[in-house]
């Protein structure tokens, strides 16, 4: 029986570091596995998410929140301190590695061979043997050679992409999966807290996908069926955890 994790970012800074999240899954696939050009899809899409976006700073800013948070706790008297302090140093860590490292993505652009085929990949079948004779070149040589390369030009993004999976780790461990109906493939639900993400676990016997919309404070969940892309009006079981 197969169960299905959705996961809903409730505010823009949590959609931003899911998508990073993803990019860096990809790359890390591409590192095991000989996938010719189409390696380069993730690598150009977190190139350009990072020349348009400050995350370097965004993330070194959570970071800082989440610091004043464990500091906080630490000072409470059942609180466990050496769990605290393990999380406190990993921060550390990961924030003075992010701090250290250069602007994101400027490395890349000395690079000619990257620089060059990167324009094409934008235009669709553009990365054909006459139109990127170079690519075609570099596809030739040995995976092993090619497989040093990518990960060469992934490095450059590595302190932000372990910090942003840090970050989500510590967000998904604010809460735990909890069993819930949705009466009529309905269920709506509140917090007095901000929420961040919504996480919702279905076994894929149910034959529907949740759909979910909110804000910091309350979601909505549809059940939509596959076949159908109606919602339905069965009862659905599933578990939910609301992080923040």
């Amino acid at each position: 029986m197969t169960e299905l994790t959705y996961e809903q970012p409730l505010n823009e800074k949590t959609r931003s570091y899911l998508r990073l999240e993803y990019l860096a899954d990809q790359l890390e696939f591409n590192f095991e596995n000989d996938h010719q050009h189409a390696c380069f899809f993730p690598l150009f899409s977190l190139w350009e998410l990072c020349e348009r976006c400050d995350y370097r700073n965004d993330v070194i800013k959570e970071f800082d929140r989440q610091l004043c948070l464990l500091n906080k706790w630490r000072d409470l008297p059942d609180s466990d301190k050496p769990q605290i302090q393990q999380l406190v140093d990993k921060i550390n860590l990961h924030r003075c590695q992010l701090i250290k490292s250069p602007r994101l993505g400027q490395a890349l652009k000395n690079d000619r061979f990257l620089s060059a085929i990167r324009q094409r990949f934008s235009m669709p079948g553009a990365s054909c043997s006459f139109d990127l004779p170079q690519l075609h070149f570099w596809l030739a040589k040995p995976w092993s050679e090619r497989q040093h390369n990518y990960q060469v030009w992934c490095e450059h993004f590595r302190p932000l992409l372990e910090a942003v999976k840090l970050i989500l780790e510590l967000c998904r461990n604010t809460a735990q999966f909890q069993t819930q109906i949705a009466p009529s493939g309905f269920y709506q639900g509140e917090s007095n807290q901000a929420l961040a993400l919504v996480r919702v676990r279905l076994e894929e016997c149910n034959g529907c996908y949740p759909t979910v919309s909110g804000n910091r404070n309350r979601f909505a969940i549809h059940f939509v069926t596959f076949e159908h892309h109606k919602h339905t009006d069965q009862a659905i079981k599933f578990e939910l955890a609301a992080c923040r």
